[in-house]
């Protein structure tokens, strides 16, 4: 009775695959999909780079040193992920060549990039100690040499991930993006607990971004490769459709637009390690973590942001409500972080770091305004982008450098510092705000009355540029 009982729901079942196999095919197919496919990857990203900032702190003792070498790799991460949007966007629209031709493209790049990794090694080798010295790692001058080589990989993996995004292979990019946190998290967690501290928990990143270029290249050779072609072939005389140099140059104002932002966003860091002592360090690095939480949503209100932007300018719209509904997006989820920041500080950094990194508390909610107005601020700088404007570098690059030159002054108790983190943080909103809010270039040339007569009328235009993805990781 029972199996006969089972017998019509099994036959329903059936039916209802079969009813609606194709609608989930071509779903599972869809642009949709595959975003939010990519989407889904980069949350997986930083949770994973949250879980290794939560096992680092627990495991170095020091990591008030490994914070400010990651703040540090960074800032150097910032041509890699300018490069990234760069080459996605020139490879979709056919630039780069096509098949083996791109593959020859991204092999002497990557050719290229070999040999400037090389000499930026030999010179990081040898400049060691003043680059630990400036980073505030005096004792770790061989983690600091990997900085550089490092930061060269990471723009290497970067160009691939692109090229990857413009053949449309989204789901090579998602798994490379949880691949590199996951080896980060277990390469540098065995190398600390193998006795190499503080230099082995950095080497992580180095590695894993070796083990994810990898990835990365077979993926391309998968896709794109002829049955005969020989894979990287060093005496392959083909030509690059694009020469890496010229391809940099090109993407110049997003690198220095990323640039600002990521100074601002981790300068704070290093400098506390030349004010602090080392055990506050640390506390103040696991506080500055738990309060850059309003960054990540930035980065994927900036989503939004960018191609809506572009697409009104190409339209003749006014642009600015679509920044003013971004920064709502913001503000709305600021205010519960900072009640939490406000009434349980304490609680929260001796839950998730442990107690003896929850020294730095006080810090958490000037720190958490700060990051706050820095989210506003990297909005307001990716709106100015998509407009295609330049001229706000010079004034937000001026807040960026005086930065670590206010916090050498600033008190030598974390709330202290902190409010000069958040005041210098105030001063560049304001002036990146009062620049994007300016009536004039909101419309480009021919657009305005004449593009407002006649809305209904589609208007063709490249492929808006996304915002930089994620940073490589947290501290």
């Amino acid at each position: 009775m029972a199996g006969r009982a089972t017998e019509p729901s099994k036959g329903r079942i059936a039916l209802l695959r079969a009813r609606y196999a194709p609608a989930v095919g071509n779903l599972r197919s869809s642009d949709t999909a595959k975003a939010a496919g990519l989407a889904g990857a980069m949350i997986a990203n930083n949770v994973l780079a949250l879980g290794s900032s939560i096992v680092f702190a627990r495991l170095i003792d020091d990591y008030g040193s490994l914070a400010a070498l990651v703040s540090y790799l960074l800032i150097l991460t910032v041509a890699g992920q300018s490069m990234q949007v760069a080459t996605a966007r020139e490879g979709v629209l056919g630039h780069l060549g096509v098949g083996d031709d791109l593959l020859a493209t991204l092999e002497r790049w990557a050719k290229t990039l070999s040999l400037v990794t090389i000499g930026v090694t030999i010179v990081s080798i040898l400049l060691r100690q003043p680059i630990a010295d400036l980073v505030g790692v005096k004792h770790d001058a061989w983690a600091a040499a990997a900085g550089l080589p490092a930061g060269c990989v990471y723009l290497e993996l970067s160009i691939m991930r692109g090229a990857l995004q413009g053949i449309g292979d989204y789901k090579s990019v998602g798994l490379s993006l949880i691949g590199e946190q996951a080896s980060r998290l277990m390469l540098g967690a065995a190398l600390a607990i193998a006795g190499l501290g503080v230099t082995g928990a950095y080497l992580g990143s180095l590695l894993s971004y070796v083990a994810t270029c990898a990835y990365c290249g077979s993926a391309l050779y998968g896709q794109l490769a002829s049955p005969d072609r020989r894979r990287w072939l060093a005496t392959r005389v083909t030509r690059a459709a694009i020469g890496l140099g010229r391809h940099v140059w090109q993407a110049w104002v997003p690198i220095a637009g990323l640039a600002v932002i990521q100074l601002l966003q981790n300068i704070d860091l290093i400098t506390a390690k030349h004010q602090f002592s080392k055990d506050m360090a640390s506390s103040y690095a696991v506080t500055a973590v738990a309060a850059k939480v309003l960054i990540w949503v930035a980065m994927g209100a900036g989503f939004y942001l960018v191609p809506e932007t572009s697409r009104r300018r190409a339209a003749g719209e006014d642009t600015r409500p679509v920044l003013l509904r971004s920064l709502a997006i913001i503000l709305v989820c600021a205010a519960p972080c900072l009640l939490i920041y406000a009434f349980g500080a304490h609680p929260l950094l001796s839950i998730v770091f442990g107690a003896k990194r929850a020294s730095a508390s006080a810090s958490l909610l000037p720190l958490g305004a700060a990051f706050t107005v820095l989210a506003a601020t990297y909005l307001a700088v990716q709106y100015m982008l998509a407009l295609k404007r330049v001229a706000f570098l010079v004034a937000i690059a001026i807040v960026a450098i005086a930065e670590p030159v206010l916090l050498s002054q600033a008190p030598k108790q974390p709330a202290g510092y902190a409010a000069v983190v958040l005041a210098v943080q105030a001063v560049g909103a304001v002036l990146a705000f009062g620049l994007a809010l300016r009536r004039d270039n909101a419309l480009p040339r021919g657009g305005g009355a004449q593009a407002q007569a006649a809305p209904s009328q589609p208007i063709r235009t490249a492929p808006a540029e996304a915002p930089p993805a994620a940073p490589a990781g947290r501290a």
